[in-house]
C-alpha cells in the first residue's frame, strides 16, 4: 500500500515537472538571455547580486507558470498535435483545477519576490503577467504570434534597467525591440516542426503565415535583431568584444540557416534549441566588453 502511494506520488510529481518544462529548459534560457544582458548593461558590469537572483528565479517560476498557462489553453488542441499528444493535461495525469492552482502559486512566488524590488518594477509585473497569460490565446487571431512571445520573453528587460536603475532608458526598448526579432526567428523555426499539424487545426504561426518564405523571414529577423544589439553597443559605447560576440551569433545564424533550408522536422527543432549557444555568445562578449 505504501509503496503504491509512492509510485502515485513520484508519478504526479513527474507530471507536474512535465507540465511545467521543467525537463525541457531550453525555455527558460531563451527567457533569460536577454535578462541576463540587460542586468550587466544596467547594472554596468556589476548588478546587485540579490537582484540577478530575484530574476532568475522569477525567471524559472514564471516560465514554469507560463508554461501551464499555455497548456490549459490549448488542452483541447494539444492531443491533435503529435509533438503534444502526450502532455499531461491531454492525458489527464493532471487536472484543469489542479494546473489552475499550480500556475496560480507559481505566479504568487515570483510575485513575492517582485515585492524586495522598488514600484516601478512591481508596476511592469502586472504587465509581465498579462503578456503570459494572453500569449496562449494570441495563437487563435495573430498571424505572427511568436511577435507577441518576444514581448512576453523580453518584458525582462524593462524591468531589468527599472530595478537597477529606477528608469527605463531607450536602449532597453531597443533591446526589446531586438528581442521580439529573435524570438520570431526562433520560435519560426520551432512552429516549422508543428506546420502540417497547426494547419490542420486552425492554429495561427509565423511559419504558416511567411509560406515559401519562411527560411528568409528567419535570417531576416535574425539580421534585424543583430543589428539592433549592434546599434545599442553603439550607443553605450560598448568595447570591441560584445561586437566580437554579435559576430559569433552571425555565424551561429548561418549555422541555422544551414539546418533549416530543407524545411525538416528533425534539423528545423535542432536550429531552434541551438538558440541558446546564439544567446550565450552575446553575453559572453557583453561581459567580456564591460569587464575590460
Amino acid at each position: 500500500m505504501h509503496a503504491q502511494r509512492g509510485k502515485n506520488w513520484q508519478q504526479k510529481l513527474h507530471a507536474y515537472i512535465r507540465l511545467m518544462r521543467l525537463d525541457k529548459p531550453i525555455g527558460i534560457l531563451l527567457l533569460l538571455w536577454p535578462t541576463l544582458w540587460a542586468l550587466w548593461i544596467a547594472g554596468q558590469g556589476r548588478p546587485d547580486w540579490l537582484v540577478v537572483l530575484v530574476f532568475v528565479v522569477g525567471t524559472v517560476l514564471m516560465r514554469s507558470a507560463g508554461c501551464v498557462m499555455n497548456d490549459l489553453a490549448d488542452r483541447r488542441f494539444d492531443g491533435h498535435v503529435s509533438r503534444t499528444q502526450r502532455r499531461p493535461l491531454v492525458t489527464g495525469e493532471v487536472s484543469v483545477k489542479e494546473a489552475i492552482i499550480l500556475a496560480a502559486g507559481l505566479s504568487l512566488v515570483a510575485f513575492g519576490l517582485v515585492l524586495l524590488l522598488n514600484g516601478l518594477v512591481i508596476a511592469l509585473s502586472f504587465a509581465a503577467l498579462f503578456l503570459a497569460v494572453t500569449y496562449p490565446l494570441t495563437k487563435r487571431f495573430l498571424s505572427i504570434p511568436q511577435a507577441y512571445l518576444g514581448i512576453a520573453f523580453g518584458f525582462g528587460i524593462p524591468m531589468a534597467f527599472a530595478a537597477l536603475t529606477g528608469e527605463i532608458a531607450i536602449e532597453a526598448w531597443i533591446m526589446l525591440l531586438a528581442n521580439v526579432f529573435w524570438a520570431v526567428a526562433y520560435d519560426t523555426e520551432y512552429a516549422m516542426v508543428d506546420r502540417e499539424d497547426d494547419l490542420k487545426i486552425g492554429i495561427r504561426s509565423s511559419a504558416i503565415f511567411f509560406g515559401r518564405y519562411d527560411v528568409l523571414a528567419i535570417m531576416v529577423c535574425y539580421l534585424a535583431f543583430l543589428s539592433l544589439m549592434a546599434l545599442v553597443g553603439c550607443r553605450l559605447q560598448l568595447a570591441w568584444p560584445y561586437h566580437a560576440g554579435l559576430l559569433a551569433a552571425i555565424t551561429i545564424a548561418g549555422y541555422h540557416y544551414s539546418l533549416i533550408r530543407d524545411r525538416r522536422r528533425e534539423p528545423c527543432f535542432k536550429a531552434f534549441l541551438h538558440n541558446n549557444w546564439l544567446g550565450a555568445v552575446v553575453f559572453l562578449g557583453l561581459i567580456t566588453a564591460v569587464y575590460l
